[in-house]
């Protein structure tokens, strides 16, 4: 006697996720294909448009190496004669410039749900940490604070004496130089001005 496996709700979904999941790569790989044929030139962005995919998944591990295998490919082989009627139109241009603005807009929103939950789950985490911890970080930083403050007294006691220092310098060299102008004065007085001539 077989007992059927009862599956959960989240075991539903996650079989639903993987089936879209491989379909949406099924698509990938059909439209690579596709262009390789038609000798359209392949990119990661052509080929997410083409095939109405996120442009995550053309990155994605796999589906990433069968497109860049493709484009290493058409690379490879030598420049068709000159195709007829293959310049893309203005309203062409248009049109993928707005599908890539629209891109861009949903990986920026992408980007900031991401930004969000990892500030939620960071700030989860911190909460989580044992108070223990916290307090001998902050131990830590004390004691290294006190030692930063008992050096930077030290260093600026002697940079008072340092400076303390220079000033009796200054002093005793201006002393000099005046005691010098001094004798200098008097030495010039003294000598006769016949003697120089």
């Amino acid at each position: 006697m077989t007992h059927a496996v009862k599956r959960t709700p989240a075991d539903v979904l996650r079989e639903a996720r993987r089936r879209d999941s491989d379909r949406k790569r099924d698509r990938v790989f059909r439209t690579v294909d596709a262009m390789k044929r038609d000798g359209t030139p392949i990119t990661f962005a052509l080929v997410a448009r083409t095939a109405k995919v996120s442009q995550w998944l053309v990155y994605a591990d796999g589906v990433r190496e069968y497109v860049q295998t493709a484009r290493s490919a058409q690379a490879a082989q030598p420049a068709p004669a000159k195709r007829v009627a293959r310049t893309p139109s203005e309203a062409s241009l248009r049109t993928d410039l707005e599908l890539t603005k629209e891109d861009n807009r949903r990986l920026r929103r992408e980007i900031d749900r991401l930004k969000k939950a990892l500030r939620e789950r960071l700030g989860a985490q911190m909460e989580a940490e044992s108070v223990v911890s916290l307090r001998r970080r902050i131990d830590e930083l004390i004691t290294a604070n006190d030692r930063y403050c008992s050096e930077n007294s030290r260093l600026t006691m002697e940079l008072n004496d340092t400076r303390q220092q220079l000033r009796s310098i200054e002093d005793d060299l201006d002393a000099a130089r005046a005691s010098l102008r001094r004798m200098i004065r008097e030495l010039s007085v003294q000598i006769p001005t016949s003697t120089l001539t």
